[in-house]
């Protein structure tokens, strides 16, 4: 009698503890279709009156920059050396946002279908089409010094009814590492911005970008150790893509498009520019390098549903649905911090690791952010994805914090 109960537990108990297993497992993440799913915000645990106080924030606390982009850059960028503007701008909209929570919206406010210039956003795109050069080979590894990688570059100039004598002697084709300090610089250098690069590109030296008060020191300063010092300059974010150019031998808003955009869903109407001077020949055809940002104009033009996307692309590490868009590894390294600058990863990553940049927000969150301000906010203690488009820098924080308060 005992015997047979003994030998009953060992062969129940099993089953049992393999049930619990099952019903202990995380269920599988939602991704949107074409419609992104829409769920009231107490579905999925969260406050509605607490969240509707973080979007009235965000909508009340606008950036006091004009809506004039063209009027905003020359009240600011376009003051610097060199600074008129040589790519597209587009007035912006009204505050905008939208709320992702568990993968489903449960939130949006303003315009968020309107397409609108993201600024420096347009950097993680950017650093998504390096990743999946990584992920295809073609960079063998981000510690590669990226001179080594590069063909001569024919800038693409219309002809002109000049004296040719006048031009003799000039070199035909562009070289974008031909100091011996240039030749140091690695791929993972350029990604979080310690490269140091030293030259002119698109017509804007490396130090007419956000320059040293001290005029005297913009052509004269001793170059730092490639990989030594952060220092955040849009002139080597346009190195970068042009490299990037390089390497894929098309269009970098064609990679991102067959790559990501069309795999995570994302709208017909988003664009990426480069400057009206940035064109290159390659491969028989003429093409334009992108700029990461609208730091002189052009970038990247998109809807806040489609920086959602992409925020919850990152959020899930790289991966859609049953497919590995950009790799796990790619996603480390974008989040892992840079040794001079312990807030930044790849660019645009903002990462929250000492808690310094968002006080209100978990360690492990971190933001693509661009000048506007434009931010998704990616948390995955919290599962969420925050887009919010033109709030006031300063005010970033205490909306984290209210939105973070609806959840809790």
């Amino acid at each position: 009698m005992h015997l047979s109960i003994r030998v009953l537990l060992l062969v129940v108990l099993p089953i049992v503890g393999i049930s619990q297993k099952k019903n202990r497992e995380a269920p599988k993440p939602y991704y949107p279709e074409k419609v992104w799913a829409q769920k009231h915000p107490r579905e999925v645990g969260v406050d509605n009156d607490k969240l509707q106080v973080a979007i009235e924030f965000a909508i009340s606390h606008e950036i006091k920059n004009p809506r004039s982009m063209e009027q905003n850059h020359y009240q600011t960028f376009g003051r610097e050396p060199f600074g008129d503007a040589i790519g597209p701008m587009k007035d912006r909209g009204m505050p905008t946002g939208i709320i992702v929570k568990n993968g489903y919206v449960i939130a949006s406010w303003g315009e968020p279908m309107r397409p609108d210039m993201t600024h420096s956003v347009a950097k993680s795109f950017l650093s998504a089409t390096v990743g999946l050069a990584f992920d295809k080979g073609l960079i063998r590894s981000i510690d590669d010094t990226v001179y080594t990688y590069m063909a001569p570059i024919h800038l693409y100039k219309p002809i002109e009814t000049v004296n040719k004598a006048d031009y003799f002697g000039t070199p035909q084709l562009f070289d974008l590492f031909n100091t011996s300090h240039n030749r140091t610089i690695t791929w993972n250098d350029l990604l979080r911005q310690t490269s140091d690069w030293e030259g002119t590109l698109w017509g804007k030296p490396d130090w007419a970008d956000r320059p040293a008060a001290d005029p005297n020191e913009w052509l004269t300063r001793k170059r730092n150790t490639s990989g030594s010092v952060y220092e955040y300059n849009d002139t080597r974010v346009n190195v970068l893509a042009l490299a990037t150019l390089n390497l894929w031998r098309k269009p970098l808003p064609q990679v991102l498009k067959e790559n990501i955009m069309d795999a995570i869903g994302a709208s017909a109407s988003w664009r990426w520019y480069g400057y009206d001077n940035s064109w290159v020949v390659m491969d028989g055809a003429i093409v334009q390098s992108v700029s990461g940002g609208g730091h002189w104009g052009g970038g990247m033009i998109i809807n806040a549903y489609d920086m959602a996307r992409f925020g919850y692309l990152t959020l899930r590490n790289g991966k859609w649905k049953d497919k590995q868009l950009l790799s796990e590894q790619w996603l480390t390294w974008s989040t892992t911090p840079t040794k001079p600058q312990i807030g930044y990863g790849f660019m645009n990553y903002f990462l929250n690791t000492d808690k310094k940049y968002l006080p209100s927000a978990p360690a492990t969150a971190f933001t693509h952010i661009g000048n506007g301000t434009n931010m998704i906010y990616v948390d995955r203690e919290n599962d969420i994805v925050a887009v919010v488009r033109w709030i006031d820098n300063n005010s970033l924080d205490p909306f984290v914090k209210l939105l973070l308060q609806a959840v809790e």
